[in-house]
């Protein structure tokens, strides 16, 4: 198997749990939950660039630290910084207890903010497939 063969395997992986996420949103899952398994996701899909792209990370490196090692060099990585904003805010939001600063229907707003992020990293695989 070529490396962006794994590549497009570990990110359909991830759509696949991202799926899983949107059922259990949709089922109720509360936002608290729902949020802090999507940043897990979000990670783990930032974690999975990195490697393909052979560049070393902290283990306990955060969202926007993941991001921030991915984007050095790579400016094309930017168009996922907001994604990766917008789920560090709700969970500010959570943390300060300020519920009303969020958008309506937060709990869809975080599966949305996944698939994209998804859709990028996939996109960008596919452009730059081996072969």
């Amino acid at each position: 198997m070529t490396e962006s063969t794994q590549l497009i395997t570990a990110l359909d992986a991830a759509h696949e749990r991202i799926e899983a996420l949107a059922k259990q949103q949709i089922a109720g899952m509360p936002l608290p939950g729902l949020l802090e398994a999507g940043i897990a996701e979000a990670q783990a899909m930032l974690r999975i660039m990195l490697e393909n792209e052979h560049k070393p990370y902290a283990s306990d490196a955060d969202l926007l630290e993941l991001w921030k090692t991915l984007v050095k060099g790579k400016p094309h990585w930017n168009t996922i910084r907001d994604n990766c904003r917008e789920l560090i805010y709700y969970q500010n939001c959570l943390k300060a207890e300020r519920q009303d600063a969020l958008p309506a229907q937060p709990e869809r707003m975080v599966i949305h903010t996944l698939r994209h992020i998804f859709l990028y990293l996939r996109s960008h695989a596919e452009q730059n497939q081996e072969g």
